[in-house]
């Protein structure tokens, strides 16, 4: 389906720093979610989407765990972003609706916490959290991103699902010893947790949609992994370690990586970054901008096999371009198996064996 993308101007200011020159940006009427969605995320959402009375289910879950008291709690204790109150942010929430389209634009908070973070939490009513920590560590344009990425999240309803992931998470905490609950409930959390993953590279996508800034997006994961000097960094350097980690050590690493990612809801900075540059070598960000984009009016007619495919077919090509050990020896198992299967056996035990003598077993 192919819209007509109209044009954009805004600036912003923080205090004490002047703003980006005013540009041109697109924007897109009517966009669906799925223009900028993962498309591992994509298909789960649209299987939730598709089961009955599921969305009810959650709404009772969320009652669990009082989300009318979570956006209450922010009310008395973060500062509510509005024309008066943090203008700047108000600005570029107001800007990135405009680009995106968005039918709401959700509430926005900012938390006192030195940490640099942001998230979305709410299901009827999304609304926004950035803490003090990143507002301060990013400029304007930086900022454009992470609040187009936020958006993203509610336009999607990001939300909405990472509640039951939060819920089951709470629910592993308390009987996860059970042998076979606890194993059970660690195959859905960590099916939800790769979910999650690619949820925040639908959320970097959608961000780079609102800024229209890839060197500010790459900026973003820069400060998040080394801080704010970025006049120490450099942007060839920062995503040439993405294919660093891809393709340097042994198939012990391979491993490594695996059980390193096992737990995290937010893929790791780097990563991010390549994840964004591979989405714009790959031709999908010029498309949308020339105004190739799906329409939400078609949203309906989306299904789920189509999804699937779509879903199956980059997590191939990713596998086939992917120059990690441990994966290219899987690649090669067709070639020859029992060297293959050796070879792991043999890395992985003396890995295992390793750990084992540090644990004293």
């Amino acid at each position: 389906m192919t819209a007509t993308p109209s044009e954009s101007t805004d600036g912003g200011r923080t205090t004490g720093e002047s703003a980006a020159p005013d540009r041109v940006r697109r924007t897109f009427p009517g966009i669906s979610t799925r223009a900028w969605e993962h498309p591992a995320d994509r298909t789960a959402l649209v299987a939730m989407r598709t089961f009955a009375g599921f969305d009810t289910v959650l709404r009772t879950l969320s009652g669990l765990l009082r989300e009318r008291q979570h956006r209450l709690m922010y009310l008395a204790t973060a500062v509510r972003v509005d024309e008066r109150q943090f203008k700047t942010l108000h600005d570029l929430r107001t800007d990135a609706v405009r680009i995106l389209d968005a039918p709401v634009a959700p509430e926005m908070f900012v938390l006192q916490d030195p940490v640099a973070n942001a998230f979305t939490i709410g299901m009827d009513e999304p609304f926004i959290v950035l803490t003090t920590g990143l507002v301060e560590l990013l400029d304007v344009e930086e900022l454009r991103f992470v609040v187009g990425h936020e958006l993203g999240h509610a336009m999607s309803g990001h939300a909405v699902y990472r509640t039951m992931l939060m819920h089951l998470l709470n629910l592993a905490s308390s009987f996860g010893w059970m042998p076979i609950g606890g194993w059970a409930l660690r195959a859905i959390i960590a099916a939800l947790m790769e979910w999650s993953r690619k949820s925040e590279l639908s959320g970097d996508r959608a961000g780079l949609l609102c800024g229209q800034d890839v060197e500010a997006s790459v900026r973003v994961h820069m400060k998040l992994a080394g801080g704010a000097m970025v006049s120490e960094m450099s942007h060839a350097a920062f995503l040439q370690q993405a294919d660093d980690y891809d393709r340097t050590g042994d198939l012990r690493d391979g491993v490594l990586k695996l059980l390193n990612m096992e737990l995290q809801t937010h893929p790791f900075s780097v990563l991010r970054a390549a994840e964004l540059r591979r989405w714009i070598t790959g031709g999908e960000y010029d498309r949308i901008l020339d105004g190739r984009y799906p329409l939400r009016e078609q949203d309906k007619n989306t299904r789920i096999s189509d999804e699937i495919r779509a879903a199956a077919r980059t997590y191939r090509e990713s596998f086939d371009a992917s120059e990690d050990p441990l994966i290219r020896t899987v690649r090669n198992l067709g070639r020859d198996v029992g060297s293959a299967v050796s070879t792991v056996g043999q890395e992985v035990g003396e890995t295992v064996s390793k750990i084992g003598k540090k644990l004293g077993l």
